[in-house]
């Protein structure tokens, strides 16, 4: 028998060794009944105490060998055929190559993705770690997900935004602590290959979505500002020879000329858009399960979590009406409350949405939040937090402009000293109306949330939690439903905690934490569903409270993007339920910021795998 392949645990080892004494001796037992009983049981704790021994020493053996496979071997190759990506984790070795997504490079991908899948075959689960079982399964959906995208989804032939060399210069020239020279010389490689990489995005684009196109469009636009802002100033400050200088101008002016082609090309084909040569934003119902799965890697479905937004919306909306009973006579005095629960709740959050900075204001509020965020969580040992990882609040990059109004930028593994960007986008370009509109969402009660969210203790925090795990795998594989839900859990952890606690706050976390679950709701409807703005309306605007202007872009982000808004709730409610479950587990020795800590500690892995570690 080899022990390494038949004896997958030392649980099964013991079962099978004390199956083995007791037919050896059965024959024994029936002459010398009373001594065998004990020269059973010795014999076979012994006989399993030697071949435990030998399965844990397999177990290393084995956990050795995927260790080295995985951060040698499979990493290697991951970033060689990944270079942008490399250089988003702060990983520079590539930061000369651009991919080109033509035929000979999907099919390259391919390869990869099938040659990694037959490794993860030859690997006998069994015998890892519970940190390397964690990475194996993470690299297994990878694998599994890059097929699906590649075979299945074709993201690649509908969505022309899809197509962005952005994040390739920015994480080049911005994310990177290299000589400013040694940028520039990378820069300028991939500057070269930008003409063949639009020129292959041309050739895989068939009936593209409008939403996607114009995304695309706009996006192209606001690249061309790193030619006009960026490269000019970076060559000035540069001490590149004049034959370098002429060759990185030289591909410069070719990108920029591919990229205005680009945008040129999706205006044409956007002026000839017809339905037989186009698709709907909505990816149906079937597919949108499976990318569900990929996505979250949760153990709920995609439905199953549909119900339970359901449910948590039906309560929000209870818990909203009483909070709004008990402010109705402070700030309504005179004024009868409507009996209609969502009327008067409307009426109750309208009022306090006055309350808000001026349009002006909007970065320097956020900025100002910051430092009392900390002060909070230092004074209720909530978590420790590192004053050395500083936190910038800038103006969102105009070619990340159109899908989110705030967002993080963190850096990767491989440059974990890089800045963190809390991008925002200004409100100095809005009408007035709708700037007020975004303001009324974002007032002084909700702006104090999503700074929690995005920043401190939310995103910024978890990634930097991320950023120390010994494994990169659970950092570059990061699941997108634990980074949200933790943000999420932030939120609600925070007002537990009694951060600025009022009926006021808790009534606009209530409305927050409706948000999320709306998120959910809309996400599902839209994509499986094909919902539209009138649909979308009702949920947003008369069940969720929202403004106009937020629900306009959140529509307009649900059908730009499949799955993503439902991860916030569903990590979330995942997060809950693994505390509520240690807290059972544990009692009276539960402590929050060791829960917290112990939580973080596992890198981006999903909530379903850390589950599993942290109940063990």
């Amino acid at each position: 028998m080899n022990m390494e392949t038949k004896v997958g645990n030392k649980y099964q080892a013991t079962e099978i060794l004390s199956g083995f004494a007791d037919t050896y001796f059965g024959f024994f037992s029936y002459i010398y009944p009373t001594n065998f009983k004990i020269m059973r049981k010795s014999l076979a704790l012994l006989i399993a105490g030697i071949l435990l021994t030998a399965t844990v020493t397999a177990n290393s053996e084995a956990d050795k060998k995927f260790t080295d496979w995985k951060e040698n071997t499979f990493i290697s190759q991951l970033w060689a055929m990944n270079p942008v990506w490399a250089s988003q984790q702060g990983f520079h070795k590539y930061d000369a190559v651009l991919s080109i997504p033509d035929e000979a490079g999907m099919k390259s991908s391919l390869a990869f993705l099938n040659e990694t899948r037959i490794k993860l075959k030859e690997v006998n689960t069994d015998m890892l770690s519970d940190a390397n079982l964690t990475d194996y399964k993470l690299i297994q959906n990878y694998v599994l997900s890059g097929l699906f995208y590649q075979n299945e989804f074709k993201e690649y032939e509908w969505n022309p935004a899809s197509y962005n060399v952005g994040d390739a210069i920015d994480y080049v020239i911005n994310n990177n602590p290299a000589p400013l020279d040694e940028k520039l010389r990378n820069l300028s490689s991939r500057l070269e290959k930008v003409p063949a990489y639009y020129a292959a995005a041309k050739h895989n684009i068939n009936k593209p979505t409008q939403e996607h196109t114009r995304l695309a469009i706009m996006q192209g636009d606001g690249l061309l500002s790193f030619f006009t802002d960026v490269f000019p100033d970076s060559l000035k400050l540069s001490k590149l020879s004049v034959t370098e200088k002429d060759a990185f101008n030289k591909n410069a002016v070719a990108a920029k000329k591919a990229i205005e082609d680009y945008v040129a090309w999706l205006k044409a084909l956007q002026g000839k858009f017809t339905a037989e040569n186009t698709r709907p934003y909505a990816i149906g119902q079937a597919m949108y399960a499976k990318k569900f799965n990929y996505d979250i890697q949760s153990a709920t479905s995609a439905q199953e979590m549909y119900m339970k937004a359901m449910a948590r919306k039906t309560e929000l909306h209870r818990d909203m009406y009483q909070l709004t009973a008990s402010l109705w006579p402070q700030y309504m005095k005179g004024t009868p409350m409507p009996q209609d629960t969502l009327g008067a709740i409307r009426a109750m959050i309208n009022k306090l949405s006055e309350k808000h900075c001026k349009p002006e204001d909007f970065m320097a509020t956020i900025e100002k939040q910051m430092p009392e965020l900390v002060q909070f969580i230092n004074n209720h040992n909530l978590i420790t937090l590192d004053p050395k990882k500083p936190l910038k609040v800038r103006k969102t990059p105009e070619y990340m402009a159109g899908v989110a109004g705030a967002s993080i930028n963190s850096p990767g593994p491989y440059d974990k000293e890089g800045n963190t960007y809390y991008n925002v986008t200004p409100l100095t370009s809005y009408k007035p109306e709708k700037a007020e509109s975004y303001l009324r969402e974002y007032n002084n009660y909700v702006l104090q949330i999503l700074n929690i969210h995005e920043a401190i203790p939310g995103h910024y925090v978890q990634l930097i939690y991320s950023n120390r795990n010994p494994s990169v795998i659970k950092t570059i594989f990061g699941n997108g439903a634990m980074i949200e839900g933790w943000a999420c859990y932030a939120e609600r952890m925070m007002i537990e905690a009694g951060y600025h606690k009022s009926p006021e706050m808790q009534l606009f976390y209530d409305k927050w934490n409706l948000r999320e679950v709306c998120n959910f709701l809309l996400d599902y409807n839209v994509q499986t569903y094909g919902w539209n703005t009138k649909e979308v309306g009702v949920l947003l605007v008369n069940e969720g409270f929202q403004q106009s202007a937020e629900a306009e872009e959140k529509f307009k982000r649900a059908t730009l993007s499949q799955v993503q808004l439902a991860s916030y709730f569903a990590g979330l409610t995942e997060i809950l339920e693994l505390r509520d479950e240690v807290k059972k587990k544990l009692g009276d020795k539960f402590d929050l910021k060791a829960f917290h800590e112990q939580f973080l500690s596992y890198g981006s892995a999903p909530v379903k795998e850390i589950r599993k570690l942290m109940l063990k």
